[in-house]
């Protein structure tokens, strides 16, 4: 079993920086427009010839509120038939993706993520669903991986028991905090009755998993009342959750412009609410995955992470990260073989596109031999926190310590402030190194440099 990660915080002031989450590597931030559908007929083609499983990411952009910290693409409207006219463009989208692949590659996991997907009516997720059955080959034995981002203020009993019988089985529930107070400053009243009659009907109906998304960082959080909040949610007894640290960056997201900054929490208020929740999640049972994720032992990314085979996607830790990710929608992305390709993520464009016949892709990247040494190396930091130089040096054919000779001063300085174990043959994260492997993965990072870091979120 992973030793406990270990609070340190003189080395979380030191190594608190602003870095990428890596759900990729290269970042999205490299994609650019010289990648074009011709790119992407050309990988679903070597999908189609390998067999390779696939994994669907369906978003849906609407919300019928808006929340002021969301940084997600989304299109804020009260008007539902607003609906029709994207889902008949992502029909398309769909039909025009699925005949360049093999009606043998089976979809293991789905994941339906938004906006709000529940925004659809019921007739309407019936109709999605049965055009992806039509167009892809969904597993009806329930032993796929197919969730759904849920809303506790769009979705009821019925809601529940109909994603239930679409074959859906596992949720994640968005939850951010339980003080009214906070969700007044951020525009989103949700009480905790809400959450857990979505998570009753959940459990009752047999969904597989349940996962809560928190934040900490939000206006007018304290670390006791997010304490209370984090308490209220282990009761709940969630088989994993996420707990991410708000980036307020009003500059670059509209909607964070209405949260008062004056409200935020101070850098030390925020890591006494990460460190008191550490302490809470790990008394209640909960394991560290990593990057903000923590599972019961029993979970299958708990199980993964001890039998090193789980990895990370665009869909955040995964363990079908073997499959071909096809993202379908305004904004989505996806990952087949060596591309990375992305659509536009502005709705009249996607629409536009599709209405003239074209794939609505508008940037991606074709990865190069280095970018895969580097995308192996940062997988293993982030999911295993150690790398076997061996292992990479087999993979391709390199000498690891030749290979990243100049970066062995920044390691061996991680080494002697304690956040990693360094030698010949491998770096081993350690347990105060856990919380900032991203960090450590940043060395590795050949674009990091040429970026401006105010991109991105602080690890912490």
């Amino acid at each position: 079993m992973l030793d406990t990660i270990r609070w340190d915080t003189d080395l979380i002031r030191r190594y608190d920086l602003a870095g990428p989450r890596y759900t990729s590597y290269p970042t999205a931030v490299q994609f650019d427009g010289h990648v074009g559908t011709f790119d992407l007929f050309h990988a679903l083609r070597d999908s189609r010839k390998a067999l390779r499983p696939l994994s669907l990411y369906v978003h849906v952009p609407f919300c019928a509120n808006i929340c002021y910290y969301c940084a997600c693409n989304k299109v804020i409207t009260k008007d539902r038939g607003r609906a029709q006219p994207y889902l008949q463009r992502l029909e398309q989208e769909i039909q025009l993706i699925a005949c360049h692949l093999d009606p043998a590659q089976k979809v293991e996991q789905l994941h339906f993520g938004g906006g709000t997907p529940t925004f659809l009516s019921h007739d309407e997720l019936r109709q999605l669903m049965a055009r992806l059955r039509k167009s892809f080959n969904l597993l009806d034995d329930d032993s796929g991986d197919y969730s759904i981002e849920i809303d506790p203020r769009e979705a009821d009993w019925s809601t529940m028991g109909l994603l239930r019988e679409l074959g859906f089985n596992r949720v994640s529930i968005g939850l951010q905090d339980l003080d009214p107070a906070v969700q007044r400053a951020v525009n989103r009243l949700q009480s905790l009755e809400e959450t857990r009659a979505v998570i009753e009907a959940a459990r009752t109906l047999q969904f597989r998993s349940i996962n809560i998304d928190l934040i900490y960082g939000l206006p007018r959080q304290t670390p006791e009342n997010f304490a209370h909040t984090v308490d209220e949610v282990i009761n709940l007894q969630p088989d994993r959750l996420s707990v991410f640290n708000y980036a307020h960056l009003p500059e670059r997201f509209m909607p964070q412009r209405r949260i008062n900054s004056d409200e935020l929490p101070t850098p030390a208020q925020k890591l006494e609410m990460l460190q008191r929740t550490i302490e809470q999640l790990t008394a209640a049972g909960y394991r560290y995955i990593g990057m903000d994720h923590f599972a019961l032992p029993d979970d299958e990314l708990a199980i993964a992470q001890e039998e090193s085979t789980l990895q990370r996607n665009f869909q955040g830790y995964t363990t079908h990260g073997h499959c071909d990710l096809i993202g379908l929608g305004v904004s989505a992305i996806s990952q087949i073989g060596d591309l990375y390709c992305q659509n536009s993520s502005d709705l009249n464009q996607y629409q536009g596109a599709l209405a003239s016949a074209q794939l609505p892709t508008n940037r991606g990247l074709l990865c190069n031999p280095d970018d895969h040494v580097r995308r192996a190396v940062i997988q293993q930091l982030i999911c295993r926190f150690n790398v076997e130089f061996a292992d990479i040096e087999q993979a391709f054919n390199i000498d690891f310590c030749g290979y990243f000779g100049e970066l062995w001063p920044q390691l061996q300085t991680m080494a002697e402030d304690g956040l990693i174990e360094l030698d010949n043959q491998r770096i081993t994260v350690l347990p105060a190194g856990r919380l900032l492997v991203r960090s450590v993965c940043m060395v590795f990072d050949a674009y990091l440099e040429q970026q401006q870091r105010q991109r991105f979120s602080r690890v912490i």
